[in-house]
């Protein structure tokens, strides 16, 4: 019992809050509870495809692909390839999450999930071509020179910083290849 409320502790503290806001400033907490309930819709209609998406990811991307593609053996190659994916994705950055979940699951490297998600953010191609159409080129690209490399050490730092006990799901022979290091 104790167990399942423990996954619902954000949403009583959303809710505890929001009506916490409430007593306090009715039109606050009325605006509040508004976007939460706004958010909430937002992230039900997204999920559902993203969950759909990630079902195919496992069944039809073999783990052994994924391994050579951006497992722990792949370096530079494998990085620049998430950076390839990350860029090429479409949607919210919590969508994002149940990806590099996937990725993680099929033998993905924990820097490369890092590059991923902070490619995901920061450097997908509708935003760099809406970003350089408002601000201009110059600008684009002098922020994708930028943030290239600073996604890129983020990752691995993260990868440096995370212990692989902390992982969820982090396979035996992952341990071995980090602890050999």
């Amino acid at each position: 019992m104790m167990k399942q409320l423990k996954k619902y502790r954000l949403l009583a503290v959303v809710f505890i809050a929001n009506l916490g806001l409430g007593l306090y400033d009715s039109s606050l907490g009325t605006t509040s509870i508004r976007n939460s309930l706004q958010f909430s819709w937002e992230v039900l209609k997204i999920v559902p495809s993203v969950m759909i998406l990630m079902g195919l990811f496992d069944v039809w991307v073999p783990r052994k692909l994924v391994e050579q593609s951006i497992g722990y053996g792949s370096g530079l190659r494998g990085m620049l390839f998430t950076i390839l994916l990350g860029t090429a994705a479409a949607g919210p950055i919590y969508a994002a999450f149940p990806v590099a979940l996937s990725l993680h699951k099929k033998g993905a490297r924990l820097a490369n999930i890092g590059i991923f998600l902070g490619t995901w953010a920061a450097i997908k191609i509708p935003m760099i071509l809406m970003e350089s159409s408002f601000i201009g080129l110059r600008f684009a690209l002098i922020r994708l020179t930028l943030t290239i490399p600073g996604v890129i050490v983020v990752g691995l730092l993260m990868e440096q910083l995370i212990p692989v006990s902390t992982v969820p799901n982090m396979e035996r022979t992952q341990e071995i290849s980090f602890t050999a290091r």
